[in-house]
C-alpha cells in the first residue's frame, strides 16, 4: 500500500521577512530551513507552511493572465489553526498587523475569530469547546 499523500501549505508573500516575523509571531511557529532566498520553511503546525517570495503584479500561472494582488482577496481556501486561548491569540495577530474582520464570536463547536494577514491572505482563529466540531456534525 503505497504511503499516504501529505500535506504542505505554500503561501506566496510579496515580503518575505515581514511574512516570517508575522506567521513565528501569531502562529508560534519556527524556521525549520531557508529554500534559497526567496522562500521559507516554517514548522509547528500539523503541516509544513512555506513562505515563498514573489512580487505583487507578477503573473501568477502560464496558464492565466490572472496577476497577484496583495490586497485583501477571496479565495477558497484559508489556514484555520486552533488555538487554547482566542483572546490571547487575537491580540497577538492583531499586534503582528493582522486585520480582524469579524472579532470573536460564538458558535457550536466553540469560539472562532476571522482575519487577513498583512497580504490579504483570509485566516481564523478557532477555540474549540470540549464538543469541538462533533457539536454540528451529522
Amino acid at each position: 500500500m503505497p504511503a499516504p499523500a501529505r500535506l504542505i501549505v505554500n503561501l506566496d508573500v510579496p515580503d518575505l521577512a515581514r511574512a516570517e516575523r508575522f506567521y513565528c509571531d501569531v502562529f508560534g511557529v519556527t524556521v525549520g530551513q531557508r529554500l534559497g532566498g526567496g522562500a521559507v520553511e516554517l514548522l509547528g503546525l500539523e503541516a509544513p507552511l512555506y513562505l515563498l517570495e514573489v512580487a505583487g503584479g507578477s503573473v501568477a500561472s502560464r496558464a492565466s493572465p490572472a496577476v497577484r494582488d496583495y490586497r485583501r482577496h477571496w479565495t477558497p481556501v484559508h489556514l484555520d489553526v486552533a488555538v487554547e486561548d482566542i483572546d490571547r491569540a487575537r491580540s497577538v495577530a492583531i499586534a503582528a498587523g493582522a486585520v480582524d474582520e469579524t472579532g470573536v464570536r460564538d458558535a457550536p463547536y466553540g469560539r472562532i475569530a476571522t482575519f487577513a494577514d498583512p497580504f490579504g491572505h483570509g485566516f481564523c482563529l478557532i477555540e474549540f469547546n470540549e464538543g469541538g466540531y462533533d457539536a454540528i456534525a451529522t
